[in-house]
């Protein structure tokens, strides 16, 4: 049956196809967009929340906390004003991060000596065999582990049957092809110096991977047979590995403890490069000669193509047997990724499997903090950050795309870790390794074809960055908009005894999806409104250096 929406110029009903029907939004459609103009998550985790006080259950939508706006753009626009707060607050403090140690209580200290009194008899139990005198301690164990967590311990507990692994050593002597470099005691402090009592810069240093082969302006290679197709690869999955090892040279050579805040992007080529900030002045020669003398040296068994020992479809097999990977023409077993290092180790003469290196090309720049220069350069180092590798590297033409797919293809017979099924295709059973371990298939971020092989935090930062979290930030933002709204008489109470929880499947009290969004809507329109009209009392949002929070708050 025909459907009939709309007139022709004459005043003749216009007849609609059943493929412009389909293509017209529904309802979900409509609720993403409006969910996306308000800035409310398009796509809810739904969650039961129980009011000990009123005694009630309620269901909410917590926000998905999305990264990508491909993904849920309210949220990962959320993030990046989050990032930019948290890179802004800690690239120019003039002040150490206020961190006060508590002391351990009363509680704390006797829930510590009962356990070492435990871990006595479990460790006596354990030599005379008595396994269920074993389970009862463990038992108790874990109820002293619970109230510990709960009277704010941090970390982890020790394990009653942890036993301490033999550490291997391995020389520590810098490479011979390397310069050597100034070696000062780091200091604790983490603020730079001063100049003519008032300045105090801090710098933006820009790092990027050697050359593999010239290329074209969309990134492709002048000529596909001589690029570096290997070295590249490798280059990509150990630079997570070589930032950090740069940033410890640098504390060693300028004394202190550097702070650093950075992105990590990919160039057009496909190899990534990182934009860091580094709080303290920092000349450029010392950054050049740091970043000359770094390198890192992966000491693990050969990963070369011709070290490939099963690159076909002929592949180990699992023996429940010998819970291990064994030849699937022999059934003997294959060698054990520690036992594979110790083999090495006995060797006299044992080189690394690769040694990562930046290139020479190297920037920097001084930068002083609250100017328009500061301000830009934030933008420009989170102007990425809502958009994924495969998004950022939108190959121009054909060429580039079929120069990705070839890197691609390069990092799948990379091991990104010892516990890579990778492995198993050198003859080497990974740590970890199980019956489910598919060998030459690996799910981590390196072998993603979205990710491009580029590895760790797209945002690498140092712990005394600024002191807080990104929870920190987005609790100041909260709290900021309470106190404002409070002064204008509009209360927001925070009720800290709500217990959330996952919705159940089968759960017929919660409401549809469809329902919490266009709730969700509401509030945050609400929100605004109250919001505004505080604005609207308080004066120009200038004055108040609120200029940001409606979109992060």
């Amino acid at each position: 049956m025909d459907v009939v929406t709309s007139t022709d110029e004459s005043g003749v009903p216009a007849r609609q196809t059943a493929a412009a029907r389909r293509s017209l939004p529904d309802f979900r459609d409509v609720a993403e967009a409006t969910a996306e103009k308000v800035g409310v998550c398009t796509r809810p985790l739904i969650m039961k929340v129980f009011d000990p006080v009123a005694g009630r259950n309620n269901y909410v939508g917590v926000p998905c906390k999305a990264t990508l706006e491909s993904v849920c753009k309210p949220c990962a626009t959320r993030n990046r004003f989050l990032r930019i707060t948290q890179c802004r607050e800690g690239w120019h403090m003039e002040t150490e991060p206020e961190v006060e140690p508590q002391e351990p209580t009363e509680t704390q200290i006797d829930l510590l000596t009962a356990r070492s009194d435990l871990f006595g008899t479990y460790q006596q139990a354990k030599q005379d065999g008595d396994a269920e005198m074993m389970a009862a301690v463990r038992d108790v164990v874990a109820e002293l582990d619970d109230e510990m967590k709960e009277s704010g311990f941090r970390g982890r507990l020790p394990d009653l049957d942890r036993e301490s692994k033999e550490r291997r050593k391995r020389s520590t002597r810098r490479r011979q092809d390397a310069p050597n470099l100034p070696r000062r005691k780091v200091s604790k402090h983490t603020i730079g110096q001063q100049f003519a009592g008032k300045f105090r810069p801090s710098m933006f240093v820009t790092l990027t991977l050697p050359s593999y082969g010239q290329v074209q302006s969309d990134g492709s290679p002048r000529t596909a047979g001589t690029y570096d197709y290997q070295r590249a690869a490798r280059d990509i999955v150990f630079f997570a590995q070589l930032v950090d090892r740069w940033i410890q040279n640098l504390r060693r050579v300028v004394g202190y403890n550097v702070q650093y805040w950075g992105t990590v992007e990919p160039q057009r080529r496909g190899a990534p490069h990182l934009h860091v900030a580094l709080r303290g002045a920092i000349s450029h020669k010392i950054i050049q000669q740091v970043t000359a003398a770094t390198y890192f040296q992966v000491w693990w068994p050969r990963f070369d193509p011709e070290d490939e020992i099963y690159p076909a479809d002929v592949v180990p097999v699992w023996d429940p047997q010998q819970t291990t990977f064994v030849d699937p023409d022999s059934g003997a077993a294959l060698l054990g990724f520690d036992d594979a290092i110790d083999v090495l180790g006995g060797m006299d003469e044992w080189a690394p499997a690769h040694v990562t290196r930046f290139g020479e090309q190297v920037d920097s720049k001084g930068i002083l903090g609250g100017t328009e220069e500061a301000t830009r350069h934030i933008g420009y180092m989170t102007k990425y950050l809502t958009k994924s590798i495969n998004e950022v590297l939108e190959p121009e033409t054909q060429r580039a795309a079929d120069h990705y797919e070839r890197l691609h293809a390069e990092l799948q017979h990379i091991p990104c870790s010892k516990n890579c099924p990778v492995w198993l295709r050198f003859g080497i059973v990974p740590l970890g390794a199980t019956e489910k371990t598919v060998p030459g298939r690996c799910r981590g971020r390196c072998h993603r074809r979205d990710l491009l092989g580029i590895p760790g935090k797209r945002t690498p930062n140092s712990r005394q960055w600024s002191g807080k979290t990104l929870p920190d930030h987005q609790a100041d933002r909260v709290n900021f908009v309470r106190q404002l709204l409070a002064e204008y008489g509009i209360e927001k109470p925070d009720n800290p005894n709500l217990r959330y929880s996952l919705v159940k499947p089968g759960d017929k009290n919660c409401p549809p999806r469809d329902h919490i969004i266009m709730a969700s809507i509401v509030q945050r329109i609400a929100w605004r409104a109250e919001y505004n009209r505080a604005l609207l009392d308080a004066g120009p949002p200038d004055e108040l250096g609120i200029s940001a929070i409606p979109e992060a708050a």
